[in-house]
């Protein structure tokens, strides 16, 4: 009863989750999970948003009545030469996920996919650490980007980074400097030696796609594992590393995690990622 005391003279809030398609998306459940726990007035709701209107489409949000929303694919980097001001982190990632409607009714672009990273690696594994030893990350799109940047800021002394075509790899390598090392996409497996953290990026092992073809012979067997899919929960990466004894960290955390301070910049809550919530979702994969 405290928890729905806090907004009882609160005003309603709106917010969305806005892609091409969007009809898969979970964050509608996450969300109004937090609104009714919390007594919150509002709704989350889903925006499906053609890329050729999205500007118009964000341009909509102050005159809706909407406080923000959450972006997601294939609106994250277009999104970012379209709203009025980009925090440094986002401008850093490249890419926007959560955009808040300000006072004035301008837009400020937001990234929570490394703070959602980086909370759910310690959730999953309270004694890990970024500054343990390199890191290894495969992939080079717009969520690879958000991991780097959280691991590094988080002291990860090196990254290696691995994708099957080189060009956008180097190009996260110029952008964040010489602690980002490229591993031929050859070299992937030997690479694997002496890492603290494997990190998948990619959509390989996702339900529908092929598992991520990485042998796993040369990981320490104490370097934690990370998959961001989160379709199925255990994808066949995981699968290999706990069957050799590695500790591992579910895409889901993720997931949630990214969801929590975007849900703050709306609500004016920071809610927590409850066993409750974790399982309604899991319910739905």
């Amino acid at each position: 009863m405290a928890e729905k005391a806090l907004a009882a003279e609160a005003p309603y809030v709106l917010a969305g989750i806005m892609g091409w398609p969007v009809a898969h998306s979970r964050s509608p459940l996450i969300h109004s999970h937090w609104i009714a726990q919390y007594g919150l007035r509002g709704a989350y709701v889903q925006l499906p948003v053609q890329p050729q209107h999205l500007e118009s489409a964000l341009r909509s949000l102050p005159k809706l009545g909407f406080a923000g929303c959450n972006l997601t694919i294939p609106h994250k980097v277009a999104a970012l030469a379209l709203v009025d001001r980009v925090e440094a982190l986002a401008q850093r990632i490249g890419a926007i996920n959560t955009v808040v409607v300000e006072k004035d009714g301008s837009l400020t672009g937001k990234n929570t996919d490394a703070y959602g990273y980086l909370h759910s690696l310690r959730e999953a594994q309270p004694a890990w650490r970024a500054d343990a030893g390199p890191a290894m990350v495969v992939g080079a799109g717009g969520a690879a980007r958000a991991v780097v940047a959280a691991l590094l800021d988080a002291g990860a002394p090196e990254v290696r980074l691995c994708n099957r075509s080189a060009d956008k790899a180097q190009a996260i390598a110029h952008d964040f400097g010489k602690q980002v090392q490229l591993v031929p996409w050859g070299e992937r497996a030997q690479a694997l030696s002496g890492v603290a953290l494997l990190v998948n990026t990619t959509n390989q092992g996702m339900h529908g796609e092929p598992a991520l073809d990485l042998a796993l012979d040369a990981l320490p067997t104490q370097a934690l594992v990370s998959d961001i899919v989160y379709v199925p929960r255990l994808t066949p990466l995981l699968v290999a590393a706990v069957a050799r004894g590695n500790p591992v960290a579910y895409g889901l955390g993720m997931l949630i995690h990214q969801a929590r301070p975007a849900f703050e910049s709306w609500f004016g809550v920071l809610p927590d990622a409850s066993q409750s919530l974790l399982s309604k979702v899991q319910a739905t994969l």
